[in-house]
């Protein structure tokens, strides 16, 4: 680390550098910061002709520095920064420019915390060259400490010990004060007073150990790597310290109580070490229509024997009912909350549709829940492809927690929260975020098993624990995960004060479940209503430095790492309003009109800009807010606090968030999202969401290798737009899971560099060749891509695209780049994944669906099984790559061009079913997701709605403008009067060719050819289709050819 000089900045990223430079508009203006690719290395960035140059400074094994200049400059060397800078403010040094006027380094923000007392620090080194100042500060310690001695009564000591405390507070604590500053830190003083202290503790443990080790080989039949030698060698080795002699025994016991809890639990009619978890039937009562007259009915759901009674009264007899596997789909009304239609399966194999009203929607939600446990509980799969997930969040308060804190985990309390009669379904994962924890971390950790014990039957087994000071994360799964679970990870970055203290910071959890990546962060942000931006670099810092993941994955921030991850904490963003506002606010909470306030918290202002947490995804929060109350009360908020420099207004806010970002096309339902009422130890309350998520298995291949073909996925007509002031060249670098190793491009074309804007075209195609040839395996995977700078080797922008979108035809696409958090540019491409014919693996989340209701639809309540469903799988927009909400890109960060399924109606590529002829289903995201459908005019035009999801070509007038949406559904779909689709081009050609770059003159008034389209005289009506599944055909629907392709240029052209 060198010292401080103006000119350096630390990590400060790429694009902060960018932005210092252009505020001195010189050229020879210049900074220094550390590399973002090589540790130990620097970047000089230099400001010439509005443009940055960057070069590295490398070190060599003598850790000299040089610079990575023009060839044919000799290299030279140099001991520091300071003479390195010196040196290149001559000319003709192999720089574009040299070094003329310094850029300052900004003052870092100071942070601050709640407490009116600072946080402890930690203990000084005492070190100075003078010989006199360190004589006078040893003699100085020495009397401060022997001055607290004589205030002491040492006669309960005994006089051994009496003796060695004086002698070590008069004369050794200076000698080990002169050790560390000759470069000894071991404080032998210290040693020789803790060894005649501990003289007969350690006699005791020699004496104890032996006893212990014998209880625990009864214990233990398999004895754990060197247990059985433990007493024998703290006996011999009188120089191991004393701690680690403790530290041995407290292992021993907690080892011995452990595994002595388990043979009692086994005893005890436990399973593996852990009670059965068994789910008690649950009875609804619902609504029948016959004949016009609504009827009550009552519905049984028996998880355990999987069987679905339908029963007239609530008593009656149980001799009607459907086995799991007769029990085919669940389909939500979207125009009536509480209603559902089952389609079961008859023993003459026909469907049958039967309809219920339940009291409410959470009861039909609770209902859904229950049958979607009985299918995963009895399928035959031998792995999930469908989990749960419990994230909770609370701020304990320094206070010790409840003895009942089981609300919590049961999303009990405010909010969009579980029903009752899913209290039951234990969660597969449940992650525990604390801050200002009091609590040790097996203490904690042992709170948290037991409840979950209780109200589970489950014994959970610890994943994963990481604590920094008070904050902390826990991990836990249902034993029959643990196996599943693999690459466990766990890191800690502390930004409080000057980012070295961890009373502010985060801590952060990744493992693979299967196939399938998850990253977990426990954040507790600066506080103070007036430190938005505080918060937001502490955002930044968590994104850069928390190592979690593969370190091949090097380039990528943990947004882009992992298939899912989850953010939550204390992130302590406030609600922005006036002090003097405080009573309006909380008449607003408790009128439980919370929208005017959630429009002033910083958190979704800042969320709105782009300047963090961007894509990310959080639920509606319809709770009050979560803090300051009074402890032991929720009915009053404590917003005024006393401090010595005045009055401290904490206006209510919602402080404790849960947010999610997960990779394009996979499958995320949000069941709750709450905070509890009656954990009061705290003045914030915890915060629970629960999760359904969709996991990848490790997936073994039914092709013989040998002779399975081939697969390829190509990558072509790339263009990035990338927001920087770089003069560099640039590579495209695309890592997955499924390729053997990084694959990178040749550099790309530097086409415009305007407006800080600059456009790279990257023409060529590129062949990735997957390690698994299945497509079943191809289309759970997804392609991360990386913006790299060829000179500098540091990233400009990364993103991600889903095999799954491309799994009908060529596919384009569009994705946000993002760099450290931050929106680095865009990049528009095409993708085609070619591979064999596959009938894919039915999904689980499939079986329940969304739809509104049809009239004609109800009238008819049998038939065979190509009737079964009108539904579509909207329920998860992002599993579909339907639109969330808006379906704007930059609220999503990507866009498909996705061909629709080749079934009128479309439907989700693992259904079994097509709908019924000349129907066509109309398609909403359910309410309680969250999401918003379109208006009944919007779903009359089908042919262009605003918000649809779909792409065609670009206007000729605006040419780097993003796809306009529409359904191209044409492709598949036609009426009589369309015309024939002509020929296709030889898209290899097109796609090789460079774009024309017309002159800045002429870009108005070129007549670029208009695309093909299709005339469209109306809606056709959807023709009626073989009732197939296209998994059994002979081709997939991928392979047919599609309309014409005419040559990319004018498209990427600038």
């Amino acid at each position: 680390m060198p010292t401080y000089q103006p000119w350096y900045h630390g990590m400060i990223t790429r694009s902060r550098a960018e932005d210092l430079l252009s505020k001195e508009p010189r050229d020879g203006s210049f900074l220094i910061r550390d590399s973002e690719s090589i540790q130990g290395a620097y970047a000089l960035c230099v400001l010439y002709q509005n443009c940055v140059y960057t070069y590295r400074i490398l070190p060599n094994e003598d850790k000299k520095l040089s610079v990575q200049a023009s060839e044919g400059v000799p290299i030279r060397f140099f001991s520091g920064l300071p003479e390195l800078v010196d040196a290149y403010y001559n000319p003709s040094m192999g720089l574009v420019t040299h070094l003329q006027y310094p850029v300052q380094r900004e003052d870092e923000m100071e942070d601050d915390t709640e407490s009116s007392l600072p946080p402890q620090l930690p203990p000084r080194n005492f070190s100075s060259n003078d010989t006199k100042d360190t004589e006078q500060v040893t003699k100085s310690l020495s009397d401060t400490y022997m001055s607290r001695l004589q205030h002491m009564d040492l006669s309960i000591l005994q006089e051994e010990h009496q003796m060695a405390l004086q002698d070590y507070f008069r004369t050794s604590v200076c000698l080990d004060v002169e050790q560390v500053q000759n470069g000894n830190p071991n404080l032998p003083g210290l040693k020789k007073l803790t060894t005649i202290i501990c003289k007969n503790l350690n006699n005791e443990i020699s004496r104890v150990l032996p006893s212990l080790e014998m209880v625990h080989r009864v214990l233990d039949q398999q004895l754990s790597p060197g247990i059985g030698h433990l007493s024998r060698q703290v006996s011999v080795d009188s120089l191991q310290s004393t701690s680690f002699r403790l530290e041995q025994l407290t292992k021993l016991l907690y080892s011995i109580e452990d595994k002595a809890k388990g043979a009692v639990f086994e005893s005890a009619g436990y399973e593996g070490g852990h009670r059965k978890s068994i789910i008690p039937a649950v009875t609804f009562e619902v609504k029948q229509e016959s004949l016009g007259i609504p009827t009550k009915m009552f519905l049984k759901v028996d998880v355990e024997s999987g069987k679905l009674f339908f029963k007239k009264s609530k008593d009656g007899p149980e001799d009607k009912y459907y086995v799991h596997n007769k029990i085919l789909q669940l389909v939500k009304s979207q125009k009536i909350p509480a209603k559902i239609t089952i389609h079961v399966e008859t023993e003459k194999e026909k469907v049958v549709k039967k309809e219920f009203v339940f009291e409410d929607a959470k009861k039909r939600e609770g209902f859904c829940q229950l049958l979607q446990l009985m299918k995963n509980k009895h399928s035959e799969k031998p792995e999930p492809d469908m989990i749960t997930v419990f994230v909770g969040t609370w701020n304990m308060g320094n206070a010790t927690p409840p003895l009942n804190i089981s609300s919590w985990f049961h999303c009990k309390g405010q909010g969009k929260t579980r029903d009752d009669t899913a209290e039951h379904i234990p969660h597969d994962i449940y992650v525990v975020g604390t801050q200002e924890d009091p609590l040790g971390e097996r203490e904690w950790a042992d709170t948290v098993k037991s409840t979950l014990r209780n109200i589970t039957n489950i014994s959970f087994k610890q994943i994963a624990i990481h604590t920094l000071w008070n904050i902390r994360i826990v991990v836990l799964a249902k034993p029959e995960h643990e196996n599943k679970i693999s690459h466990v990870f766990s890191d800690s970055v502390k930004t409080g004060i000057a980012n070295t203290l961890g009373n502010k910071g985060a801590v952060g959890v990744s493992f693979m479940f299967n196939g399938t990546k998850f990253g977990f962060v426990n954040s507790h942000l600066t506080s103070g209503s007036e430190k938005k931006l505080r918060r937001n670099q502490n955002f930044i810092s968590i994104l850069r430095f928390l190592n979690l993941g593969e370190k091949k994955l090097t380039p990528f921030d943990i947004t882009n790492q992992f298939t899912h991850l989850f953010w939550l904490g204390d992130l302590n963003y406030r609600v922005e309003m006036q002090s003097t506002e405080a009573e309006y606010i909380v008449s607003k909470i408790k009128q439980q009109q919370y929208q005017e306030l959630l429009r002033k918290d910083q958190l979704n202002m800042e969320k709105s800009e782009g300047k963090v947490f961007l894509h990310f995804d959080e639920e509606e929060i319809t709770f009050a807010p979560t803090y300051r109350f009074e402890r032991y009360t929720r009915e009053k908020y404590a917003y005024t606090k006393a401090k010595a420099t005045g009055t401290k207004y904490n206006l209510p806010s919602w402080c404790d968030r849960v947010l999610r970002k997960s990779y394009p096309l996979v499958h995320v339902i949000c069941h709750a999202y709450g905070c509890t009422n009656d954990i009061m130890t705290s003045d914030h309350s915890p915060v629970f969401a629960s999760y359904e998520v969709g996991v990848v298995s490790q997936f073994v291949s039914k092709q013989d290798p040998d002779s399975a073909p081939q697969s390829g996925i190509q990558i072509m007509n790339c263009m990035a737009t990338l927001l920087t002031k770089s003069q560099t060249r640039f590579c495209i670098e695309y890592h997955s899971s499924c390729l053997e190793k990084p694959v990178k491009t040749a550099e790309g074309e530097n086409t415009q560099h305007t407006n800080g804007f600059l456009k790279v075209w990257f023409g060529n195609q590129v062949q990735l060749t997957p390690i698994i040839s299945d497509p079943e395996y191809l289309l759970d995977q997804h392609i991360l891509i990386c913006i790299k700078s060829t000179d500098c080797d540091e990233s400009y922008g990364e993103g991600c695209v889903a095999l799954r979108a491309a799994q009908f035809s060529y596919t384009e696409f569009q994705i946000t780049l993002t760099h450290n958090g931050e929106k680095t540019g865009t990049l528009k491409g095409g993708i085609q994944l070619n591979t064999t014919q596959c009938k894919p693996t039915e999904k689980l989340y499939d079986f329940i669906k969304v739809e509104r209701d049809d009239p004609a639809s109800l009238k008819g309540k049998g038939g065979d099984k190509l009737s079964l469903s009108q539904a579509l799988d909207i329920s998860n927009p992002n599993y579909m790559g339907l639109p969330y909400k808006t379906g704007n890109m930059q609220e999503k960060g990507w866009s498909y061009s996705m061909q629709p399924k080749p079934v009128p109606g479309s439907r989700s590529p693992t259904m079994k079913h097509p709908p019924e002829e000349g129907k066509r289903s109309e398609m909403f995201d359910n309410p309680l997701y969250g999401s918003h459908s379109r208006s009944k005019d919007q779903q009359k035009d089908l042919l262009l709605p605003p918000d649809s999801f779909l792409c065609v070509k670009t206007p000729d007038n605006d040419i780097d403008r993003p796809p306009v949406p529409t359904p191209r559904a044409r492709s598949f779909t036609c009426s009589e009067t369309s015309p024939q689709t002509t020929a296709p081009v030889n898209t290899l050609q097109a796609k090789c060719k460079k774009p024309v770059v017309p002159s800045r003159s002429d870009s108005n008034t070129v007549n670029k050819p208009r695309l093909p389209v299709k005339s469209r005289p109306g809606p056709p009506e959807p023709p009626f289709m073989k009732g197939k599944d296209y998994r059994e055909g002979a081709e997939l629907p991928g392979k047919q050819k599609g309309p014409t392709r005419p040559p990319q240029t004018s498209r990427f052209s600038s």
